[in-house]
């Protein structure tokens, strides 16, 4: 569960009931102590966040934070890297 403190929840109040909005569940922070949680409406029906199922038991939480890699950038035509290609125009 994202964590959003009281001053960006003022400050990006849209964002973040767009977000609950989407499925995601927010836990409000006042002076960084969880205080409440924004998330999607009830429909009737049980949702179970990734933290319900890690709960339960069904679902193992990964053991490290790595982050995933970027994917290899696309040669252009003209065989250069999009990086490369975008450096070279940047400086122009």
């Amino acid at each position: 569960m994202d964590r959003v403190g009281i001053r960006e929840l003022r400050n990006y109040a849209s964002r973040v009931v767009r977000r609950a909005q989407a499925g995601q569940r927010i836990v409000i922070t006042v002076d960084g102590v969880p205080a409440a949680q924004i998330g999607p409406l009830d429909d009737g029906h049980p949702t179970r966040t990734m933290d319900d199922l890690i709960a339960a038991g069904l679902v193992i939480p990964p053991r490290t934070s790595v982050p995933a890699r970027p994917p290899m950038p696309i040669p252009t035509v003209d065989g250069q890297s999009s990086t490369e290609f975008l450096r070279r125009h940047r400086d122009r």
